[in-house]
């Protein structure tokens, strides 16, 4: 049986409560009695229960709508209703509202010890089903990420050290780099997991709109404002609100924004009642906003009320370790949702994937993956697949791009022709360069048949 849960016996005649508790208690149990309904009502907004043992005939609130308000409240709890023999009917429609069984009175003794083990085993069950869907939800929200690059691992370092606080974040980075997906990430590894993941983009809001749009308004407000509107920060309580292209507000939106970040108080437009809300805030910016503040375009103050923990997403062109990965995962996604084969990327495509600069960065990935999983029909795609600008891409001389499936020889050969060609053949230069004696990399260039 599971040891050390929490049990609530609700149960009018305190001899029976009595001895129950002892019975569970003997168990190792934690025990509560409650001798009406609404005792145990009371009981329940304050302690969670794993399980509830009710009778169905009390005095005042009866057991069947106690039942019903309690699942209402705390659906996870099992619970077990107590009836006379003579009243099965009612058992089992108090089963149809939630109970996991039923006992009937007198209570023997052995069902009883039955019949709460094995509620409390599908409590544990449920209890262990619920952690691992949130890890499963976790790890897929982190996996939407998608990289093992060194820049992504420093992404990810610092999204462990700050989710479980609730520390203002910056993210900033270039347009299409996954700000989202990070603050999403943040969101999902912290204590607010349970709460709201609420997002205003700022730069789509025109600024007589941003006050209605963030702090809502009162019927009557203004034309228009037919029913009272709850506003982006209220419906955040107790969770995340991820502000976009926070860059992109005016200069008046900035103070309203900051008086309300620094109190965590505001009204709605139209409203005198002062409304407090519990939110974690992160901002998100492709801009510069050091440059802003430099320029008088963004408030000094504000930013540094921002810029508490600042998170910086590198563009796609500094990850070409991930290109591979992105790619592969991009083109099963869409492969499934299209109903189409999966795809593989061939080497010389896949070279070129990783010289390209992607302006885009992952979301111009992600749509070319989409858009080649529909025109393309060989199994594979090839060099000729992809869009001009990418064919051209061009290697830097100092860049070396080592496709998956390449065998160590050939990228020690690659390094080797490189790096001379990088100091016009000069041995001993290149022997430094590659961290190995001049006579080890003699024998390598007459191994791999090298003319210099």
């Amino acid at each position: 049986m599971t040891r050390n849960a929490h049990i609530l016996v609700v149960e009018d005649e305190a001899n029976i409560r009595s001895a129950l508790v002892t019975m569970l208690e003997k168990l190792g149990h934690k025990v509560q009695g409650a001798g009406t309904a609404e005792e145990a009502l009371a009981l329940l907004e304050h302690t969670k229960a794993d399980l509830v043992i009710t009778d169905l005939r009390m005095p005042g609130l009866g057991g069947m709508e106690f039942l019903r308000r309690m699942k209402e409240h705390a659906p996870e709890t099992e619970a077990i209703v107590m009836t006379a023999f003579g009243s099965i009917d009612t058992a089992v429609e108090a089963m149809r509202l939630g109970a996991y069984d039923y006992l009937t009175k007198p209570i023997d003794r052995d069902r009883f010890h039955i019949v709460v083990a094995k509620a409390l085993e599908r409590r544990a069950l449920a209890q262990e089903n619920k952690q691992l869907r949130e890890r499963l939800e976790t790890q897929t929200r982190f996996d939407q990420l998608a990289g093992e690059s060194e820049p992504m691992q420093r992404v990810y370092s610092l999204v462990d050290m700050v989710a479980d606080s609730a520390v203002t974040v910056l993210l900033t980075g270039e347009s299409g780099t996954g700000k989202e997906l990070v603050a999403r990430a943040i969101h999902h590894r912290s204590a607010r997991a349970g709460g709201p993941f609420v997002t205003m983009n700022c730069g789509a809001l025109p600024e007589n709109l941003f006050e209605s749009e963030l702090f809502g308004y009162e019927k009557g407000a203004f034309t228009g404002a037919m029913t009272t509107k709850a506003g982006r920060f209220e419906l955040a309580d107790g969770g995340t609100l991820l502000l976009d292209e926070v860059g992109e507000l005016s200069l008046k939106s900035q103070v309203d924004f900051l008086r309300v970040l620094e109190t965590k108080e505001f009204r709605r437009l139209g409203g005198t009642k002062v409304i407090t809300v519990d939110a974690r805030i992160i901002a998100a910016t492709n801009r510069n906003l050091e440059e802003a503040v430099k320029q008088g375009l963004f408030r000094e103050d504000l930013y540094y009320r921002l810029n508490v923990v600042p998170i910086r997403l590198p563009p796609l062109r500094d990850r070409g370790d991930d290109i591979p990965l992105l790619a592969d995962r991009f083109l099963r996604e869409f492969a499934a949702q299209h109903h189409r084969e999966p795809k593989d990327v061939s080497r010389e495509a896949m070279r070129l994937l990783r010289l390209y600069a992607w302006p885009g960065n992952i979301r111009q990935l992600r749509n070319l993956m989409e858009r080649l999983v529909i025109t393309v029909k060989d199994p594979a795609i090839q060099p000729e697949h992809l869009p001009e600008e990418i064919q051209a891409s061009k290697e830097d001389a100092r860049t070396m791009v080592v496709t998956l499936g390449s065998s160590l020889e050939e990228i020690e050969r690659e390094a080797i022709q490189r790096t001379l060609a990088e100091v016009t053949n000069h041995r001993e230069k290149a022997a430094r360069l590659l961290g190995i004696s001049l006579r080890a990399l003699q024998y390598k260039i007459k191994e791999y048949g090298i003319r210099d």
